[in-house]
């Protein structure tokens, strides 16, 4: 956690070393081969790692392409620029979040959906947060950006709207206020919890986040 803390802190995102690329690994020339979908998901993750040690701004494919360990012309085979890139980052992204709201059970369990928001944030030593939040920053000045992000929340928001209705249904989610109201009543309440989490870990000590989370829950449930 003291490494996460060290990586969200503002002069670690302002100034981030210099990227050097692994030393045993040689660009590889040429074509790519193989699976097409397996090294377009290799490429996305080294442009992960990338941008949330070197921000948006230091992120080029040149780097990502010394940490995947090939040509930046192989990475150009996948990503024609750096906006092509950003965009399938941020929908591989937002695919995860969707994945918090699959395999729900008959019975919908909103306490699944909040611990596997906290098992994301604190993953792969915080890379997932500190991307989401380049790209937020990000997007305030890249419209396109915005949008593409506008459009995958509102899609989670509904998704999640539509298993808060199913609670309401089962009586397992209070029905006194809109679900479209809860979903997004609770989105803000994870955004929170994402964006504080790695810069005040105090606040979210194992004991402390169980009982916020029992909070939220009591808050959805009928009274």
């Amino acid at each position: 956690m003291k490494q996460l803390r060290r990586q969200a802190s503002p002069s670690r995102v302002k100034s981030a070393p210099t990227f050097e690329a692994r030393p045993h690994d040689r660009a590889k020339r040429g074509r790519p081969i193989g699976d097409r979908e397996a090294k377009s998901g290799e490429l996305i993750e080294a442009a992960r790692y990338v941008i949330a040690r070197d921000g948006y701004a230091g992120a080029s494919l040149r780097k990502v392409a010394a940490r995947a360990g090939c040509s930046t012309g192989a990475v150009t085979y996948y990503f024609a620029n750096k906006e092509a890139m950003i965009a399938r980052v941020t929908q591989a992204l937002w695919d995860e979040f969707d994945e918090w709201l699959s395999d729900q059970p008959a019975t919908i369990d909103i306490r699944a959906i909040f611990d596997r928001m906290i098992r994301w944030t604190t993953s792969r030593k915080g890379d997932a947060w500190l991307v989401a939040f380049q790209l937020l920053v990000r997007a305030v000045s890249d419209p396109p950006l915005a949008a593409m992000i506008q459009k995958r929340y509102a899609q989670f928001r509904r998704q999640l709207a539509r298993l808060l209705e199913s609670g309401q249904a089962q009586g397992v989610i209070r029905a006194d206020i809109a679900a479209d109201l809860l979903a997004d009543q609770m989105s803000a309440m994870g955004d929170g919890w994402t964006m504080m989490f790695p810069v005040e870990p105090e606040r979210f000590s194992r004991g402390r986040i169980d009982d916020l989370v029992n909070a939220a829950i009591a808050m959805l449930t009928p009274r």
